[in-house]
């Protein structure tokens, strides 16, 4: 039996225990973990939330050889994770010396005993405080209304909120422009966006970047399909630690096409930096 590790067991935060990890001493490279129903939404728990928890195993194995932060992770969603414990299994696939590369698959078990394999994952990791400091982009950073010009949460319709307990995890403030869905006016644009941070002031870290890419709504909202759209495959690139504060976040698509859409996410720190992007291929809600 392992005891999952929180960074401070009397000070960590919501996420922090959301995501903890502990080792199996009697097995190499195998974690418990525990799945808390606050991160779930709809039938399931959170895609980035279960992609920051198979980011903690990875980071824990690979911490030892100096490569403590994910650069690279892409992950597919084999079965919808429900809240209770989830066991995950990481293997190295190769050590180097800047960067590890490893795999991870979390599973669950059944009420039958049998064992389902949540998410599977390959990553690789490095030090992002030893990344070159040069910048070359032609991206810019999303231009969103002041904090007190959005639209948080708490507006969102009791039935909404009630089907979505994640919702109380973060302070999410969107873009005016971006909630005409909520009306039943969706722009048809594909484009929902907004500043974003913990409900409890925890600072972004790399870990939560992982989450933040999946963190808003699904997009399809935007183009008048209401439901959540289940996740295939979601990579996500952490291109630098984030500054403390504000994150801005951008969710977008530019092609549904036989039930499948891609949807786009960039995470921008409150310095301005592009922090974290990804892309995932979903599913469009059934009718």
């Amino acid at each position: 039996m392992s005891t999952i590790e929180h960074s401070d067991e009397l000070t960590a935060s919501e996420f922090d225990r959301g995501i903890a990890v502990g080792k199996r001493p009697d097995e190499t490279g195998v974690y418990d973990g525990h799945l808390d129903p606050g991160w779930q939404v709809g039938a399931g728990i959170n895609g980035g939330l279960l992609l920051a928890v198979a980011g903690n195993a990875l980071s824990h194995g690979f911490s030892a050889d100096g490569h403590p932060d994910p650069l690279s992770i892409s992950a597919y969603y084999l079965s919808a994770a429900r809240s209770g414990p989830a066991g995950l299994r990481t293997e190295t696939v190769r050590r180097g010396r800047t960067m590890s590369t490893g795999s991870v698959s979390m599973f669950q078990e059944e009420e039958d005993g049998r064992p389902v394999e949540r998410l599977r994952a390959l990553a690789t990791y490095g030090d992002l405080d030893l990344l070159p400091p040069d910048v070359h982009t032609t991206a810019t950073p999303p231009d969103l209304p002041p904090l007190e010009e959005c639209v948080g949460t708490d507006l969102a319709p009791d039935g909404f909120k009630n089907s979505a307990p994640l919702l109380d995890r973060f302070d999410l403030r969107f873009d005016p422009s971006c909630v005409g869905w909520a009306v039943g006016e969706p722009s048809g644009r594909g484009l929902i966006q907004g500043w974003l941070r913990l409900a409890d002031g925890r600072e972004p870290d790399p870990l939560m970047l992982l989450f933040a890419v999946d963190a808003l709504p699904p997009v399809t909202f935007d183009l008048g399909l209401p439901g959540w759209a289940p996740t295939l495959e979601l990579t996500a690139h952490i291109r630098c630690k984030p500054a403390p504060g504000w994150l801005r976040v951008v969710h977008s698509t530019r092609n549904f096409a036989g039930g499948f859409l891609e949807e786009d996410a960039e995470v921008w720190d409150s310095a301005g930096r592009l922090v974290a992007q990804s892309r995932q291929l979903a599913r469009a809600p059934r009718s």
